[in-house]
Order: structure tokens, then sequence, then C-alpha cells
């Protein structure tokens, strides 16, 4: 994992996600999972382009039950856009760093 995207657990997603007063993806993701591994220099990169303006985080579901099962996470990886404590937007799959930034673009 890079500088940019951060750990989040289900310990501190109430306060550091749902509490942000800017946009947050948040990447659910395991490391037996190879289109997570696929995409996470894209989300760290878009962490990084958006430094400041949005925070990235990424939850390990592994490690981390409760936050992925009260948001329905089926499959791996999944990205959910929060702002003002709302999911507003989720991809579910490997996608594009560009996919990734157009859907903080709208929220920043």
């Amino acid at each position: 994992m890079g500088d940019f995207a951060k750990p989040i657990t289900d310990s501190n997603f109430e306060t550091d996600v749902l509490g942000s007063d800017k946009p947050v993806l948040v990447d659910f993701w395991a490391e037996w999972c190879g289109p997570c591994r696929m995409i996470a220099p894209s989300v760290e990169a878009a962490a990084a382009d958006f430094d400041g303006r949005a925070s990235i985080y990424k939850m390990n579901v592994d490690e981390n039950m409760n936050v992925p099962q009260r948001f329905g996470i089926r499959g791996i990886p999944t990205l959910i856009l929060f702002k003002g404590g709302q999911e507003q937007e989720r991809i579910v799959g490997a996608v594009s760093r560009e996919a990734i930034t157009k859907v903080i673009e709208k929220y920043v």
C-alpha cells in the first residue's frame, strides 16, 4: 500500500468516513483477490491526485467484517464513494484509473 490510500477498520469507519466533510472513496479488498491487487495502483494514484480534496481508504474485508456486511459487499473489489455520510456511488469489479477519477471528480 502506498502513502496516500490509508487503511480503515470497522472501529474508525464511522468517524473517518461517515463523519468526513470531504468526499471519501473506500476500496473494499482482500490480499488473495487478484483483481483487487490489479486496481491497487489506480486507487493509490487517485488518492495522490485528490490528496487534500478527497480521502481514499482501503478496507481489508478479511480483517473487518461489520462494515462490509452493513453495506452489502458481495464481491471485491468494491469501491464506494461517500459524501455527507451517505453512499453516493458504487463500483464493483476492476476498473481503470480514469473510471475511479471520474467518480471522485463528481463530488469534489
